[in-house]
């Protein structure tokens, strides 16, 4: 006769099944060993078994083997798999600067905190990429229109504890007229932070817009008309910043000496 051994383990002893989850582009998971976060950019049939490789927010690439609950989605452990060739839609799980997205939310009340930001190109580029954070964590972004009127825009402003000052420049190198600035303005409660770009144009990286590297432009030349110039476009700096920010998606078409700062910003400003 057959003997039965029951399995008289409690339920909530017993291991969970681990759920499978196609890894589909821009699918943004944790490799639980490292904790390296990125989005998925492809998968690939390898003789040791499947791997995926992952670019995080700085355009760093890595490659894991996808192993079973190998990594975290949203906190829960899963198994990475091979998607098929037809998948269904699915809504991005990230938005634009790489956060995590909250369908449905509705903007927060503006803060007494504020980023000042160089130009109108700037803000409308800092508007493309994390403008939704900026809502979410209720921070407005202003333009200054040039840095030379910024003591005086501090002052009036009066950071404090409830009501911090964060401000982004341009072209932010050691011995020149803007360090100078950004020096005699900043406090415990403003922060100014700058890229080392000569303008925000140059921010962007060169494989979005379709060339090879940002043209150097003699000094004494006014830049923007001599990128345009430069690249054969024609002589309307606004019509040539139109098309650079349409090829702008999200974080992933700018360079990191940009994304860091702007990040550092919202920190600074949002801080309890």
């Amino acid at each position: 006769m057959r003997s039965y051994n029951p399995d008289l383990t409690p339920p909530w002893k017993k291991p969970k099944a681990v759920p499978e989850v196609p890894a589909e582009t821009d699918l943004v998971v944790e490799e639980v060993g490292t904790g390296f976060c990125g989005a998925v950019i492809r998968c690939e049939k390898t003789a040791e078994g499947p791997t995926v490789t992952l670019e995080d927010r700085f355009g760093k690439h890595r490659v894991f083997p996808m192993v079973p609950g190998g990594f975290l989605l949203e906190g829960r452990v899963v198994t990475l798999v091979r998607p098929s060739a037809v998948a269904a839609p699915r809504s991005p799980a990230r938005t634009a600067s790489g956060s995590l997205a909250v369908p449905g939310a509705r903007a927060r009340v503006a803060r007494a905190g504020r980023i000042y930001v160089e130009g109108r190109h700037d803000a409308e580029l800092v508007e493309k990429v994390w403008g939704d954070d900026l809502r979410i964590e209720g921070v407005v972004v202003e333009y200054l229109e040039g840095i030379d009127d910024l003591p005086a825009i501090v002052s009036e402003f009066a950071p404090g504890p409830d009501a911090r000052l964060g401000v982004l420049v341009d072209h932010l190198v050691p011995g020149t007229k803007e360090s100078r600035i950004a020096a005699s303005v900043s406090s415990e409660h403003a922060l100014v932070v700058g890229h080392p770009y000569i303008d925000i144009w140059e921010a962007v990286k060169p494989s979005s817009v379709g060339i090879t590297a940002w043209p150097r432009i003699p000094h004494g030349q006014d830049w923007k008309t001599g990128i345009c110039h430069a690249l054969g476009w024609p002589p309307n700096t606004g019509a040539a910043w139109q098309h650079i920010l349409s090829k702008v998606h999200t974080y992933k078409d700018l360079e990191p000496a940009l994304l860091g700062r702007v990040e550092e910003l919202i920190d600074f400003v949002t801080a309890p």
